[in-house]
């Protein structure tokens, strides 16, 4: 089962935030500066992460796509919205600088999480076999659903096929050795 928000996925319009690589993004974007606040250099951040709590008083964070790191210094809630002071910014002109940008962890910062469920980052570039261990392509995408996430499948021949994320369908994961096993739809 898959566990994240979007833009932990890796995959948030911007191809620096994830990869089809084997070896993943090393960045995760976890939010996006709206605008300065204040005259102490807080900003206004929209979380994009099912974890806020980790975006907290002495946590480093990455701005930015050059990734400048940053320490944060306090962290209050406006919901649904999340007000955040740096360290290294101090005033209202040097935070707006960072309008409109995005915030990132590194990968290698995210929790733990419980067996058996993934961030998408990690699933994303997998091998998609069928039952028979033969390869039909590349878990491409996934879409956040109501009911439940629905992964998209490049096959081989170009095409791509939508499949559920449910027990029925969704047999096996191995983040190690870099497959998804699918007992694909009758309709595929």
């Amino acid at each position: 089962m898959a566990m994240s928000s979007s833009a932990e996925r890796g995959n948030a319009n911007n191809n620096n935030q994830g990869s089809l690589e084997i070896s993943g993004p090393e960045f995760i974007c976890i939010g996006k500066v709206h605008r300065a606040h204040g005259i102490k250099g807080d900003v206004v951040l929209d979380p994009m992460t099912d974890f806020p709590e980790r975006i907290r008083r002495g946590k480093t964070v990455y701005m930015g796509e050059d990734h400048l790191p940053l320490t944060v210094a306090r962290v209050r809630q406006k919901q649904p919205f999340l007000l955040v002071g740096f360290k290294e910014i101090e005033d209202e002109t040097k935070a707006s600088e960072f309008r409109n940008t995005y915030l990132y962890v590194k990968t290698t910062d995210l929790p733990k999480l419980p067996e058996g469920e993934y961030y998408f980052h990690q699933l994303i570039g997998l091998n998609a076999v069928n039952m028979n261990e033969e390869k039909i392509g590349i878990l491409s995408e996934i879409l956040e659903t109501g009911a439940n996430d629905v992964y998209v499948i490049r096959k081989n021949d170009g095409s791509e096929e939508l499949v559920p994320d449910v027990p029925q369908f969704i047999r096996q994961i191995d983040i190690d050795n870099h497959f998804i096993k699918i007992d694909f739809p009758e309709w595929i």
